[in-house]
């Protein structure tokens, strides 16, 4: 008992007393800074409402009026442009950077100045100031992208992005299929493939193409061998400042974009969007964070996904339109990491593919026991907080754990948006813990401009996709074949708003597949009312098929679940009529892969894992019991998988430049081995 006395009031080594002030002070200042919790606008058990003909919209508006535009003096992207110069005060408006160099800017009004004059050299040229004429944009994010964009809308002139990833047949067939004159690219290379297609004869009525690059005057002369003027942007800009010819401003219903999207299977379908489409899409995502999240000049995003799709142009025109900045990275991906360090975003638009790799490389470097119960710890106090409205980057788990994340993203973000697929729920609650901002999940098609529903502020449960914007509203439509009921809140997506698009181009057959008489839009997701109004993606309409027994598989649907398996990267789910189960090929994850298999006590280098027999049964296993716990029905199930050591991608054509399975391709692709598990299958 004495010494227990003496220990308690002996004083206490100097470093000991040192440590506990530094705690002691470290929990009084994290307890009297802690912020107050931000209440959420709605009650979020009913964040939607039904309106008449059994669709939904947002319970935050307050009629069921579409809207149409934010600002009165922004109706059409050439508007909006107009705006960011006023409201900017000329402030900087588009950047790009060499390698190790800080960011270079372009004002609003040198963007505007130099898509005057490019706009004047096209009429110049012989163009006409009117949404029948088209220019091709074949070119990787940058500058000259919006600029040449831009000096459409200018002139009431419509853009049409080409992409290399959709192959040079795609190109060739947008080319023709678009009458596109003249096409702005950035580099020789993507020149002579322009060329090699008037060469063949593939390409009809390619008259010019302008380049943002230097190129050697061996170019100009195999253009002008084939009848195909070769001009470098700077000149024709300069042609146009001697030919200056005053704007003639599109209207709001006039076509702005083709955006042509690269399907799974068949031709490319050219997406005829309006100015107003566009703006009303902007619009609705201004409209639901007005009161928590207003872009201002000082904003600043990062362009990095691809510009010919909707979900970045949809971006860049909220960032516009409040007079903010655009900052590209250098065209190589592995470097976005360092672009984003320079730059600084505020507004950081994302896709589930980057944010999987941000959580994989996090985990993974959590390689003792105490780094992995820190991490987890950190993380189930800092969405603890997130649940009670406390969004912040100054807690003590951001000093402890979370820092080194958020400045890899530059350390200012305060706001994150993903879409173009699902995102997994653990990984969107450890990023809305990590990195101190709101993390909102959008859904959404080309063809409605965008996106369709968003989270709304408050509500941190994952699972859903949020509710229907301001500019559309929703409902679900009966799907007989695959059981789904819309009287049991489920049903095909389908859209009706002043996001939804006019059509496709020149397919008047493909617009009425998708496009009904009352201009509702057909997504071929399905989707199921939540209790709490919020929308579910659950399976998807295309792409199902009847096993010969006579059952309807949906693989997408399958596809999400086994991708809950820890070794499990991509999956691709075959089966036909002709056959009464299902086979799978399985991209292992190459981080997860080798811990997976040692405790298999397999080892080997990547490949050899992915050839190994107990490995493979392993993998299986596991997957089987995941489909069990998630409900798939025993037809659902495969019943044998091939390991695939390469990833699908873009780059090997077997994933969409909008990341979804090409699923031909993949069967074409992988024949041999589909072949080789259905012999071994005794159905």
């Amino acid at each position: 008992m004495l010494f227990i006395l003496n220990f308690l009031f002996s004083p206490l080594p100097t470093p000991v007393v040192i440590s506990l002030l530094t705690v002691g002070i470290t929990i009084f200042l994290w307890l009297i800074n802690k912020p107050r919790p931000v209440l959420p606008l709605l009650d979020l058990q009913n964040q939607s409402v039904g309106v008449q003909g059994g669709a939904r919209r947002d319970a935050m508006q307050h009629s069921d009026d579409f809207i149409n535009y934010y600002y009165s003096d922004a109706r059409t992207m050439y508007e909006i442009f107009q705006r960011g110069l006023r409201v900017s005060d000329n402030g900087p408006c588009l950047g790009s950077r060499k390698p190790n160099q800080p960011y270079k800017w372009l004002s609003y009004k040198q963007v505007i100045d130099r898509a005057e004059y490019l706009g004047s050299f096209l009429l110049y040229k012989g163009y006409e100031p009117s949404p029948d004429h088209f220019v091709g944009i074949f070119a990787q994010n940058r500058p000259e992208w919006i600029i040449t964009e831009l000096a459409c809308y200018t002139y009431s002139m419509v853009a049409v992005p080409l992409y290399d990833t959709l192959g040079p047949e795609a190109i060739v067939y947008i080319v023709n299929k678009a009458e596109i004159g003249t096409v702005v690219c950035d580099t020789p290379k993507k020149a002579n493939v322009l060329l090699d297609n008037v060469e063949k004869g593939l390409t009809l009525r390619l008259k010019m193409i302008i380049l943002m690059d230097s190129f050697e005057d061996s170019l100009k002369e195999r253009g002008e061998k084939l009848g195909t003027e070769i001009i470098s942007l700077y000149d024709a800009e300069i042609l146009g400042k001697e030919n200056f010819i005053k704007p003639v401003p599109p209207k709001p219903e006039d076509l702005s974009i083709v955006c042509f999207t690269s399907g799974t299977t068949g031709d490319p379908k050219g997406a005829m969007l309006t100015h107003q489409n566009v703006v009303a899409n902007s619009a609705a995502f201004l409209k639901r964070f007005e009161n928590v999240f207003q872009p201002t000049p000082e904003d600043v995003t990062i362009s990095y996904l691809p510009l010919a799709h909707m979900f970045e142009r949809v971006v860049q025109t909220v960032v516009y339109t409040c007079g903010a900045r655009v900052g590209f990275f250098q065209g190589d991906i592995r470097l976005l990491n360092d672009d984003m360090k320079t730059l600084q975003p505020t507004v950081f638009p994302v896709v589930p593919r980057l944010l999987n790799r941000v959580y994989d490389k996090v985990h993974s470097e959590a390689k003792t026991p105490l780094k992995k119960f820190l991490l987890n710890l950190a993380t189930s106090r800092k969405f603890s907080e997130v649940k009670q409205g406390i969004v912040r980057q100054d807690s003590i788990w951001d000093t402890l754990i979370f820092k080194k994340i958020q400045a890899g993203l530059g350390g200012k973000v305060r706001l994150m948006v993903t879409g173009a697929a699902p995102i997994s729920s653990p990984v969107l609650v450890f990023l809305r813990a990590a990195l101190g901002c709101p993390v909102y999940e959008a859904y959404g098609q080309t063809e409605c401009s965008a996106g369709c529903t968003i989270s709304s502020p408050g509500d941190w449960t994952t699972g859903h996709v949020g509710v229907p914007i301001a500019c559309n509203e929703v409902k679900l439509e009966d799907v007989v074949d695959m059981n789904y009921f819309s009287v049991n809140g489920e049903g095909e997506v389908c859209i009706r708003g002043t996001n939804v698009f006019k059509g496709y181009l020149k397919d008047p057959e493909k617009t009425a597949e998708i496009l009904d008489k009352d201009g509702w839009l057909h997504t071929g997701d399905i989707g199921r009312w939540l209790p709490n109004g919020t929308l579910k993606i659950i399976d998807r309409k295309k792409n199902i098929f009847k096993l010969a027994q006579g059952e309807y598989i949906a693989p997408e649907k399958i596809e999400n679940v086994y991708i809950g398996s820890g070794p499990v990267s991509q999956v691709f789910v075959h089966g036909d009529s002709l056959r009464s189960s299902l086979v799978g090929v399985i991209v292992p994850d190459p981080d997860v892969l080798p811990k997976f298999a040692a405790k298999l006590g397999v080892q080997g280098s990547h490949k050899e894992l992915c050839l190994n027999e107990l490995v493979k049964k392993t993998i299986l296993e596991d997957m089987l019991k995941i489909g069990r716990e998630n409900g798939l029905k025993s037809f659902e199930q495969v019943k044998d998988i091939y390991i695939h050591p390469e990833a699908f991608s873009i780059e090997n054509g077997l994933l969409t430049p909008t990341l979804k399975a090409k699923r031909a391709d993949l069967a074409k692709h992988f024949r041999s081995q589909i072949d080789k598990l259905y012999e071994t299958i005794k159905e």
